[in-house]
């Protein structure tokens, strides 16, 4: 962690903010991997946000997840279902159904999520796989949706747009955890297109398949980073509520 401790001093130096969020992929219930997630997170204040799947979400969920503010919730798609053809990538809001239907579904989950998590869900969609019909984001407002989150840099798009940038998973190797340092290098790249461009740095995990290593590099990742006066870790609702840019924010206005 010392390439990023020195990355964030320099921000430091300058008088400079980097925000940073934490996005966790394909919450559906309880389980003992979730309450080691929020438990670690809760420990360095770091929030976090769920990206929830509405078609199997249900009461023990949220009764679980009530009274914690630092916990947002997204929708996850609908059902996390794959609907494209043998040999494709894997995608539930491809180009392989009709518009229609994809955003009634989209409309059913956050209605669902909002009845079920209250004002912990904020109208962001998370895409299964992080892959979604570009044709479909015009539309997104019609079922409630305000922000999308995919994996990358931000792309010029018809909705308002907060990535994730560094995953600590290896999904096409040992689907365990990555190398720390490879994370790490992805982590400071994106400080680096920061710098020139504003944005904030987005963490994605996935609680359900963590193996050991990726619990033991979150919690240093988050012993590095949450108590770095550069580094802040934003709250969903701090990125999206209406604010501006939050990487613009000068030092001083660390709380």
């Amino acid at each position: 962690m010392d390439r990023l401790v020195s990355v964030l001093d320099r921000w430091q130096a300058r008088g400079r903010i980097a925000h940073f969020w934490l996005r966790d992929d394909d919450a559906v219930a309880p389980t003992p991997a979730l309450s080691r997630l929020l438990d670690l997170s809760s420990r360095h204040r770091v929030p976090v946000t769920l990206a929830v799947i509405p078609a199997e979400a249900g009461s023990s969920l949220a009764g679980f997840l009530a009274g914690r503010p630092a916990v947002d919730v997204a929708l996850h798609g609908w059902s996390h279902q794959n609907h494209a053809s043998p040999g494709e990538k894997k995608q539930e809001l491809g180009r392989h159904r009709a518009h229609g239907a994809m955003l009634e579904e989209l409309s059913e989950g956050a209605v669902k999520l909002k009845a079920l998590f209250g004002d912990q869900f904020l109208p962001m969609l998370v895409p299964p796989w992080n892959r979604i019909d570009t044709g479909l984001l015009p539309h997104l407002g019609e079922a409630g949706i305000e922000t999308l989150s995919v994996f990358g840099p931000e792309k010029p798009a018809p909705v308002r747009m907060v990535n994730t940038h560094a995953d600590i998973m290896d999904w096409h190797g040992t689907r365990g955890c990555r190398a720390a340092g490879d994370i790490v290098t992805d982590v400071i790249a994106r400080l680096a297109a920061m710098e020139a461009r504003g944005g904030v740095m987005g963490l994605l995990t996935h609680h359900l398949v963590h193996d050991e290593a990726a619990w033991i590099f979150l919690d240093a990742f988050f012993a590095a980073t949450a108590r770095h006066p550069a580094c802040r870790w934003a709250t969903l609702a701090d990125l999206t509520g209406g604010q501006g840019d939050p990487a613009q924010a000068p030092a001083s206005s660390r709380s």
